[in-house]
């Protein structure tokens, strides 16, 4: 029998599909809202006026989850010098050539990069999207500060869609296998040596700390 180990605890999924279910809707409300050509989009999830009202309410789900990624997976997320190894290997890891790859902790290096760049990138877009909502009610003589927002929003919506496109490449396609540990929580024991060997031998010292207690 295939020994399992817990990846993602229940909290964590929760908090990863609210994250992707509430970006995926500001991402797709939000091209609905950028250019004509994909209005469509915001018919489809039930017509212009329901999206521009949900926007902004979903964009502070989208914000509260991030900063509970943040809280859960901080310490996580700080590089480490094996993770500086790493980086410097990161073609081999591109290629798929898993045993050119230095070892890594829970997350590696581009991991690492992915959640940095969703922190910072939901706090511009919360703040920048604040700014939007808040403009639109005031009178014109503000509409500077509204198009100066809107112009840091695309921007920052622009980076976190590069980012997510490449998280999704990267767990659906270069490593078979991330997908179903997050939504099942569990990985082999051959699959963390294979991805994450120095979390797998963090997790067996746990453990048998745990068993001699």
């Amino acid at each position: 029998m295939t020994h399992r180990l817990v990846r993602y605890d229940f909290g964590e999924r929760l908090m990863h599909t609210l994250a992707a279910l509430a970006y995926l809707y500001l991402l797709l409300t939000g091209l609905a809202f950028w250019t004509p050509a994909f209005y469509w989009i915001a018919v489809v999830l039930g017509g212009g006026y329901l999206s521009r009202v949900l926007h902004p309410w979903i964009g502070l789900l989208f914000a509260a989850t991030v900063l509970w990624m943040f809280v859960v997976w901080r310490r996580d997320m700080r590089v480490t010098p094996e993770d500086r190894t790493w980086r410097r290997a990161i073609r081999h890891y591109i290629r798929n050539e898993d045993d050119k790859v230095p070892p890594a902790w829970r997350f590696n290096f581009g991991q690492k990069q992915l959640f940095w760049l969703m922190v910072f990138g939901a706090a511009a877009l919360l703040l920048t999207g604040i700014v939007m909502w808040l403009v639109a009610s005031i009178p014109g003589e503000l509409s500077a500060v509204g198009q100066i927002a809107t112009l840091l929003h695309a921007v920052a919506a622009l980076a976190t869609i590069a980012g997510f496109i490449i998280h999704v490449y990267m767990g659906v396609a270069v490593v078979p296998g991330g997908l179903d540990a997050v939504i099942h929580g569990e990985v082999t024991e051959e699959w963390a040596r294979r991805h994450h060997p120095l979390w797998l031998a963090q997790v067996k010292s746990e453990n048998d700390a745990r068993s001699r207690e």
